[in-house]
């Protein structure tokens, strides 16, 4: 009868021995852990989302995708009328048509102005010459006038010859005056084609610059005709399609967003105090709630400049009312370092996960 409680004491003991070895190995187990990682379950999946945009306004014609939709960049996501665009397109190509049809008016008028005023600077010449000639002949004219009314007074000539030497000295007089004024008369009209060779060939300028400020509506109506056909940023899926049939865009309006399927990314909000031994490039392990049996390999990549609540829409400020020491976080970026990981294309940003750093 008093060997029955020995037994049972002995199985209790052992029971204990047992639960106390094994609570001790993992207490040690865990608290080595802590001593060489930093874990943290305040941690979701991020990725790039790039809003579509349309960059004029219009109306829907076309909508070439769905909800969830996987695209690949430049697919035709959307299509709006064009029909407006390629009016100011064919009226941005008749206005260089016409200024193209001025420049040649232009060019033609300097041509003329620019043989008008060779012309008159030749007859200049011309005249000029003829000058020289002349007043050589009034030089001799006087010279023979000077003798002859020498002449005159010792009766050595007739009358008539002395009166034929006044004759030829004015009559050569006469004719330089009337070469200086077809000169004068010359030189206002080389002058003159001058001014107005200048005036065509500012025409020509500006006749150049309207071409170019045309060409450049061209450009711009070439451009805003591209714009009617909306196209995916990147490779990614649709979110929802927030756009209907005949629906009126205004320019810059977000629509939906494409979530990009490659190369997402950790951000993990540790505490302030587990960052004391973080370090770049560090080794992470990742679980991901959603496939909690794969273990995902990772990195630290880099460190936020701010803790998150410097981000936050309304900052807290400990300046005012009764400061209360709150534990901040950090948000680190993690990033995979197995790119062939078939699970890392089945992750969406927002997913929540565990992350553990290796600190040694």
């Amino acid at each position: 009868m008093e060997t029955t409680p020995k037994k049972k004491n002995n199985r209790f003991i052992i029971i204990l021995a047992v639960l106390i070895m094994a609570g001790g190995t993992w207490g040690f187990t865990k608290y080595n852990h802590g001593l060489h990682h930093e874990e943290t379950d305040d941690a979701q999946v991020d990725a790039n989302i790039s809003p579509v945009i349309p960059r004029i306004s219009g109306y829907v014609t076309e909508i070439k995708v769905k909800d969830n939709q996987e695209v690949k960049k430049g697919d035709t996501l959307l299509v709006l009328d064009n029909r407006d665009q390629q009016i100011r397109l064919e009226q941005a190509k008749a206005a260089l048509a016409g200024s193209e049809g001025s420049l040649v008016v232009a060019n033609a008028t300097t041509t003329a102005s620019q043989a008008s005023g060779i012309t008159y600077e030749a007859n200049v010449s011309i005249v000029e010459a003829q000058i020289e000639e002349a007043k050589v002949n009034v030089w001799r004219a006087n010279q023979d006038f000077a003798r002859y009314e020498n002449l005159i007074k010792d009766h050595s000539i007739t009358q008539q010859e002395f009166e034929q030497a006044s004759a030829t000295k004015q009559k050569a007089e006469r004719q330089l005056a009337v070469l200086v004024a077809q000169k004068n008369a010359a030189e206002r009209q080389a002058k003159a084609a001058g001014k107005q060779t200048s005036a065509t060939s500012r025409q020509t300028a500006v006749a150049n610059a309207n071409i170019k400020a045309r060409a450049a509506e061209i450009a711009n109506a070439e451009l805003n005709l591209s714009y009617t056909v909306i196209t995916a940023p990147t490779d990614g899926r649709v979110s929802k399609v927030n756009a209907q049939l005949g629906q009126f865009l205004q320019a810059g309006q977000s629509l939906f967003s494409i979530i990009s399927t490659t190369e997402p990314w950790i951000v993990a909000n540790f505490k302030e105090t587990q960052l004391t031994r973080m370090k770049l490039g560090q080794h992470v392990k990742i679980h991901v709630d959603a496939y909690p049996d794969h273990e995902f390999e990772a990195k630290v990549a880099s460190f936020s400049p701010a803790t998150g609540a410097r981000f936050a829409l309304l900052p807290p400020d400990n300046a005012s009312g009764n400061f209360v020491k709150v534990v901040q976080r950090l948000p680190v970026r993690i990033e995979f370092t197995k790119a062939d990981d078939a699970f890392i294309a089945q992750l969406r940003p927002g997913m929540n996960v565990q992350v553990d750093v290796e600190l040694n």
